[in-house]
């Protein structure tokens, strides 16, 4: 075997080229899968745990309860965020993400314009869906009912929790209607500072609460092949809870 003479590279700066060509490498690799990567091959086999009928609550509240406070042991962020669907008389949908805000028996709350796209939908068609997605926990629960707006003192006890400047917010923003620029909106929220700065800000007659009273829930845990187990609670004519079992 015949030796040749060469040059030692320093092992350094070896080590640094290695680097920057395998980083370089894995972005263009990542870049040419994503661009080449097909939405339909996009998919997750769910195995985190399963839902028998039989071992659920019999009161949907109870194991709603109980699913959320695991939810919030996880530390899953904005864990109270919810799809809100509402309808108008037309049946045209809308859907948008909302933040519970408080429930009991009584029903789920949330805060919004009472002007805005959502309430016009619920004077008219005062029936709404929730969706609470939690996928670290692979689950999933869909509220049904009917809306009504909670009181003005209920609305004004959660206003006052609020940090002041989304206190201000609320007066300063119509929301859904149409404005021509951004600095409009800012321009009233400083108004609103300035009118309210020596003071208490009071609830604005424009905002408030509304609580979804359901009369259906569906709890929903994804399973390994598509074969998810799908637990529905319907509300019965004497107040008791039918539990049933769905195909996936």
């Amino acid at each position: 075997m015949i030796f040749k003479e060469t040059l030692v590279p320093n092992p350094k700066k070896i080590g640094d080229f290695l680097f920057l060509l395998s980083e370089a490498n894995f972005r263009y690799i990542y870049t040419m899968n994503s661009e080449k990567m097909n939405i339909a091959d996009i998919r997750t086999d769910y195995k985190k745990g399963s839902l028998d009928e039989h071992e659920v609550e019999k009161n949907p509240f109870d194991q709603f309860n109980i699913w959320f406070k695991e939810a919030i042991r996880s530390e899953i962020p904005e864990v109270n965020a919810m799809t809100l669907a509402t309808a108008d008389t037309n049946g045209r949908p809308s859907a948008r993400m909302v933040l519970l805000k408080n429930y009991d028996d009584k029903g789920f709350v949330f805060f919004t314009n009472y002007e805005s796209a959502k309430s016009n939908d619920l004077k008219t068609n005062p029936h709404a869906a929730l969706l609470l997605f939690w996928e670290p926990l692979e689950r999933q629960v869909r509220i049904v009912g009917r809306v009504e707006k909670i009181s003005p003192i209920e609305s004004f006890e959660y206003f006052k929790t609020r940090p002041i400047d989304s206190q201000l917010g609320a007066w300063a923003s119509q929301q859904s209607s149409e404005i021509s620029a951004r600095s409009l909106l800012e321009k009233a929220f400083v108004d609103m500072l300035e009118k309210f700065k020596n003071g208490e800000i009071p609830l604005p007659p424009q905002w408030g609460g509304y609580r979804v009273i359901p009369d259906e829930f569906e709890f929903w845990q994804g399973r390994s092949n598509r074969l998810h187990d799908r637990v529905v609670y319907r509300l019965q004519d004497d107040n008791s809870w039918k539990i049933v079992r769905l195909s996936p």
